[in-house]
């Protein structure tokens, strides 16, 4: 381990821009092939002669990987090293992407698919952990700024990509491009990532709470999953009841760990639980909102598919705009108060859209989504900051991991909840889920600014000029 690094706020200049560079290229693929390859699907499906059900298991089998090994992973960070992990997460990431250009069937994307979703788990667990070694304290929230514009603009443009690549290309180069960009985010990483300044020498990795992790994780987004996809309860019933009992005997485990994977110590912590709970129902609210708003937009309004792309491109463009910028205000604003305002921009922008967007011109439909962007980014931000710097610096992979299985979570639920309003309101399901994710939006700015009363970490307390 280099002792520099142990000793030093945050990482020198020029070094503190080629490290960060080299997380935002990892996190930045590892989050298209999230989405990328959704609009290959009917092509890979009739190239390799798969039926199109089959064929959402290349996108399905990726999400579950992460979800699965994801805290595992944050657990064997703070273990092992953050660095060791990301950069591993990277070489299992690229070698997996030649494995999928080189795959002959449904059964060998799939699997390696999996494997792909290993690698982005190893690269998501650890990413907000290395930012918070990479950056001085003081200017933490400027590394989450620029985190948070990565993880929406490569959730958003996906598709976009895809489409752009499929023109001129075959599937096979949706996963091809990922081969060069790896390496140059791997060579990167090896050279300017901070080592890993916690070592906890007694502490060993508890295997049977990874297997009883990956157990509950993976049944609960299989069941969501299932009832998305409208599959037979006596089905799900099963797997259900297996989730339930396993996820108790689980919780139980974690409670009486001194290290738990599951970091139900850092949840007695109020201003992290709250900042977990804020997390949890902001996604919910994004996804709900990304999900419906294309139906919406083409369905309730009549507009064309390129027309309703063009619509949706103001949402992370804006939040290129406030993602950096509440980086920088947070130096300044308790993290609390900027949530609060973020999440209040986006339940204006949804109740607008539900509200008028039926009798707006577009240009005014444009401003609606903006202003959901705009919001979005002004509040993760500082709920990621706060989330990251309650923990005690042993504990960062663990907080990276809980930051990672609450984005999870909430938007694996939130695209569910959609496909429920589409059933239980027929005629009006776009309108619905509109509503409720502002619903959620509004709940969780009441969650952040409830954080108002707590005291932040130690490390968003050091305002300039000596203020706290």
């Amino acid at each position: 381990m280099d002792l520099r690094d142990v000793k030093m706020d945050g990482l020198p200049v020029p070094r503190r821009y080629w490290a960060i560079l080299a997380i935002a290229i990892g996190i930045t693929v590892s989050v298209l092939d999230g989405t990328i390859a959704n609009v290959a699907l009917p092509t890979i499906a009739e190239d390799l002669d798969a039926s199109p059900a089959m064929s959402i298991w290349i996108v399905n089998a990726y999400q579950l990987a992460i979800v699965v090994s994801m805290l595992s992973l944050s657990s064997l960070g703070d273990i092992w090293g953050y660095k060791k992990v990301y950069v591993c997460g990277l070489l299992i990431f690229i070698v997996t992407s030649v494995a999928c250009v080189l795959s002959g069937s449904l059964v060998s994307l799939t699997v390696a698919r999996v494997f792909q979703g290993f690698g982005a788990a190893a690269l998501a667990s650890v990413n907000t952990t290395l930012i918070r070694l990479i950056y001085p304290k003081r200017q933490l929230g400027r590394g989450m700024g620029i985190n948070a514009v990565v993880v929406a603009v490569s959730a958003a443009g996906g598709p976009t990509l895809a489409a752009a690549i499929l023109s001129v290309a075959s599937w096979q180069w949706l996963f091809a491009v990922n081969v060069p960009i790896g390496v140059a985010a791997l060579v990167l990483a090896v050279r300017y990532l901070p080592a890993n300044p916690v070592k906890v020498r007694e502490r060993r990795f508890d295997w049977a709470s990874a297997v009883m992790n990956a157990l509950t994780f993976g049944l609960f987004i299989f069941s969501i999953e299932g009832f998305t996809h409208d599959l037979d309860w006596r089905l799900l019933l099963p797997g259900v009841l297996i989730m339930i009992v396993v996820g108790y005997f689980f919780v139980r485990r974690q409670l009486t760990r001194p290290y738990p994977l599951l970091p139900v110590d850092l949840l007695r912590v109020p201003i992290f639980s709250l900042s977990v709970c804020t997390s949890v129902c902001s996604f919910l609210a994004q996804m709900l909102a990304l999900v419906s708003l294309p139906f919406f937009l083409q369905h309730t309004l009549g507009m064309s598919e390129v027309e309703a792309g063009v619509l949706l491109t103001p949402w992370p463009l804006a939040t290129m705009v406030s993602a950096p910028l509440a980086g920088k205000l947070i130096e300044r604003v308790h993290a609390g108060v900027l949530g609060c305002v973020g999440l209040v921009l986006l339940s204006g922008g949804l109740f607008l859209l539900a509200i008028l967007a039926d009798a707006s011109p577009v240009w005014e439909i444009a401003l609606f989504i903006g202003l959901c962007g705009f919001g979005f980014g002004l509040f993760q931000t500082p709920n990621n900051s706060i989330l990251i710097s309650s923990a005690p610096p042993a504990r960062s992979g663990g907080a990276s991991g809980m930051l990672g299985m609450a984005r999870l979570t909430g938007q694996t639920t939130g695209a569910s909840l959609v496909a429920l309003m589409f059933v239980l309101f027929v005629e009006d399901g776009t309108y619905a889920s509109l509503y409720l994710a502002g619903g959620f939006a509004l709940l969780a700015a009441i969650v952040s600014i409830s954080r108002i009363t707590l005291p932040e970490p130690e490390v968003l307390r050091v305002r300039p000029h000596g203020k706290k």
